[in-house]
């Protein structure tokens, strides 16, 4: 099966909208959206504390080798998503997208509990770093299979008109738990003293992570199931379940897995970027306090939440192709110039206004993405074939994009390094957009 019959599903139930006769749809959104959310603001602390983190749980030679070590970290838990997807989202596809979204809640739990509570490097030497990447890899297995289920439910609450906006909310999710992290960390670097802030102040985020789990939980529990035919597991291992729509995929749906990377390598390499690394950048590479470098994450995350809904409906009226295609050439038109004018003018104002600038394309560019990304599969293998290719894209260009941005700095010496990994991800997302057919309007199944 090639790209132009990856809506059809003849045995699969086209799920009712009317599924949210028990829930209003803003409720039901609120409740999908929950968990990734909760990963972005657990994930936008992190960003924010890594200069401290670095110190305390790896302590090597140079500020800019901790720095490495410490986004490394933050990273490495992108390296199971594929794994986390393909076996929670196969859970999903078989066993229901309720059931794998309260999975991952409490696995999300779990890892922030590890992180909130880990002794330092100073006080059990390196089992300390150890302790942080076992709980990213917690976190980054949840997330795996966290973002396809809850993007697919989404899509699958809504009508064919309006799955663009729908699947938006995902998108508004993340920007509006990141500005919730950003408030909080600017609240705690404004309250507490450097050495307070050092000492457990950076603990408290994710604390506040770790107790807002249970009532996801909760208010999941009040949603619809929209998969058609949802079946027990019991009997089965994670392996088994996993194997029947990994073979369905891999067999007639390679050239969406193919698209999607592909497509997927531009968006998150922008969001990863622009929403997260810019409050390092400001504070490591242009010297600027930390008090701005947050508010440069929260102006980020707030433009980018705003104008979400909006990139969903135009897409929903012109495609999401055209508003992909043209919000990401025209990402790739002006960030090096964003780039060369914050170095050049490392002002507060500078600074605020290019993030705003280059949060409102990150917003038209990546909701086309991850919206198009479960129209590719049907409902029977939707969660996994999503979960493929939107981990196996954000496992390396986004969850290292912090990284490879600090690192190609170091290599050549050259500040506006991470202007060119975009512009080189931007570049090959383009190249896909020819071989996916136009989903916007199609029925889903």
């Amino acid at each position: 099966m090639n790209a132009s019959t990856l809506h059809t599903d003849p045995d699969a139930a086209a799920p009712a909208p009317a599924s949210a006769s028990r829930v209003s749809r803003a409720k039901a959104i609120a409740a999908i959206t929950l968990g990734n959310g909760l990963e972005f603001f657990d994930f936008t602390v992190y960003s924010f504390f890594a200069t401290t983190i670095g110190t305390l749980f790896f302590p090597v030679h140079g500020a800019l080798n901790q720095l490495l070590l410490a986004v490394g970290s933050f990273g490495v838990g992108f390296i199971v998503r594929p794994i986390g997807g393909v076996l929670i989202g196969a859970f999903a596809d078989r066993a229901g997208r309720k059931a794998a979204m309260t999975l991952t809640l409490w696995l999300m739990a779990l890892g922030s509990a590890l992180i909130a509570f880990a002794p330092t490097y100073a006080q059990i030497g390196l089992a300390a770093p150890a302790l942080i990447v076992f709980a990213r890899l917690v976190q980054g297995f949840a997330v795996g299979g966290e973002v396809g289920a809850s993007t697919a439910m989404l899509l699958e609450y809504a009508d064919d008109d309006s799955r663009g906006f729908y699947g938006s909310w995902q998108f508004v999710s993340q920007g509006l738990n990141a500005v919730c992290g950003a408030l909080l960390g600017v609240a705690l670097s404004a309250t507490l003293s450097p050495a307070a802030l050092h000492s457990w102040g950076w603990r408290v985020p994710f604390v506040i992570g770790m107790l807002v789990v249970p009532v996801g939980v909760y208010i999941r529990r009040h949603l619809d199931e929209t998969l058609a035919h949802a079946e027990p597991v019991d009997a089965d291992t994670p392996v088994a379940v996993a194997a029947r729509p990994l073979r369905e995929i891999f067999a007639h749906h390679r050239t969406a897995l193919v698209a999607g990377v592909l497509t997927t390598i531009g968006g998150t390499a922008a969001n990863y970027i622009v929403l997260f690394y810019m409050s390092t950048y400001a504070i490591k590479i242009l010297g600027l306090p930390m008090s701005v470098g947050m508010s440069a994450a929260l102006v980020a995350a707030l433009v980018t939440a705003a104008c979400s809904p909006f990139a969903g409906m135009l897409s929903d009226r012109f495609g999401r192709k055209p508003v992909l295609g043209v919000s990401r050439v025209l990402l790739i038109a002006v960030i090096y110039p964003a780039f060369l004018l914050i170095h050049s003018v490392p002002t507060v104002p500078a600074v605020l206004g290019v993030v705003a600038v280059l949060g409102a394309i990150v917003a038209f560019t990546a909701v086309p993405n991850i919206v198009m990304l479960p129209e590719l599969f049907p409902q029977s293998m939707r969660v996994t074939g999503m979960s493929i290719v939107y981990c196996v894209g954000v496992s390396i260009f986004g969850g290292f994009a912090q990284f490879f941005a600090t690192w190609l700095i170091q290599l050549f010496g050259n500040p506006l390094a991470p202007a060119w990994y975009l512009i080189g991800c931007g570049a090959v997302s383009l190249i896909a957009l020819p071989w996916i057919r136009e989903p916007a309007g199609r029925p889903l199944d």
